[in-house]
């Protein structure tokens, strides 16, 4: 399925939709994609393209580095994807989404997001990233990548290798408490 749009059918998509309303999750839904992904879940909403693009881009969120892997090491591709088939609303939001960087990316660039350069990403996503100092005329940009952001953060995060990353040890049980840690008390200045 190949899903072609121009830019005022990718605007008309983004501003129709409240974004703070479509990426919001409850602890129900992350588990439920949690699981899928775990089960061997296959992409079901993402075009191929779509696809491609979703992993370049979450990649540039949470990149591998010394301490864990990537984004799409974690499943968060796959965690997105679950995400839009249990919940159609968020469907246009990020249909339009990654339409819109592609026909942003093809104005800039001459080109798709997946096919531009590091540089050309890093360009285009530092606009995008601070939206306090974005210009107004790629506001509906900004929104989509905040959602995807944080639409990322939650998938790795709640991924065995985001819990991993976290260091997060779940409730130890405690026989005595001594109060905090002196290392911890010396690096806060305490």
């Amino acid at each position: 399925m190949s899903v072609q749009m121009d830019r005022r059918q990718a605007l008309e998509l983004l501003a129709s939709i409240p974004f703070a309303s479509v990426f919001t999750l409850t602890g129900v839904e992350v588990a439920r994609a949690q699981e899928a992904v775990r089960s061997g879940f296959t992409p079901q909403f993402f075009t191929d393209h779509e696809h491609r693009t979703v992993r370049v881009l979450v990649d540039l969120i949470l990149p591998r580095d010394e301490r864990s892997g990537s984004a799409t090491d974690a499943g968060v591709p796959e965690f997105l994807d679950f995400m839009m088939i249990d919940q159609p609303e968020r469907q246009i939001a990020m249909r339009g989404g990654l339409a819109w960087m592609d026909l942003e990316c093809r104005e800039r660039f001459g080109k798709a997001f997946v096919d531009c350069s590091a540089e050309q990403h890093e360009a285009l996503l530092d606009l995008l990233a601070w939206p306090d100092s974005a210009p107004e005329e790629i506001s509906h940009g900004v929104a989509f990548f905040t959602g995807l952001r944080d639409l990322t953060a939650t998938g790795f995060f709640t991924s065995k290798m985001g819990f991993d990353d976290l260091r997060y040890m779940g409730n130890e049980f405690v026989t005595e408490w001594k109060g905090c840690p002196e290392e911890v008390l010396r690096k806060l200045g305490l």
